[in-house]
């Protein structure tokens, strides 16, 4: 009896290996796309001190074919407490080009989109020379505020990034 229960557990270690070795060689399926929504209080079209992340945010994010621009995927995510949103993506999407986009804000006061500047491209190919695993960061995109903080004037002039005719003025 102790020589098939000495059998067993080898047979099983194998199993077991050799189930991780194919595991870690095979292909492996799937993404998880995440990144972050803020608030631009100045208008700035980038971070600063006082932008904020937007709780409850509604993202959009669409794979299209790079020459036909037919849509192969279209998923929507919201935004959790710190701004971050999360989207499970099924498979490659190599010939496609994949974009993240605003679509909702909760925040009236902060709620406009600019074009342009309303989305960040996502790579979801495997095919790319790089060894990594199924996690893609989104770069950081933002709705911007009605109107800027009184206080942006003199945030946007220490960045040297204020002159007379801004809109950003105090």
């Amino acid at each position: 009896m102790q020589f098939n229960t000495s059998l067993l557990l080898a047979a099983a270690l194998l199993l077991l290996v050799a189930a991780g070795a194919a595991r870690a060689e095979g292909p492996v399926q799937g993404f998880v796309v995440t990144g972050r929504v803020y608030c631009d209080n100045c208008r700035a079209g980038f971070e600063t001190n006082v932008s904020h992340s937007i709780a409850g945010a509604t993202v959009l994010m669409e794979c299209r074919h790079f020459e036909t621009q037919q849509l192969h995927l279209k998923a929507e995510a919201t935004t959790d407490k710190w701004g971050w949103y999360k989207l499970d993506i099924g498979q490659d999407h190599q010939e496609e080009i994949c974009e993240v986009a605003l679509l909702k804000s909760p925040e009236s006061d902060c709620a406009e989109i600019e074009r342009f500047r309303d989305r960040s491209r996502v790579p979801l190919t495997r095919n790319n020379g790089i060894k990594q695993g199924g996690i893609r960061y989104a770069n950081p995109i933002a709705f911007f505020r009605k109107e800027p903080l009184p206080t942006c004037g003199n945030l946007l002039r220490a960045y040297d990034l204020y002159d007379d005719d801004s809109e950003n003025g105090d």
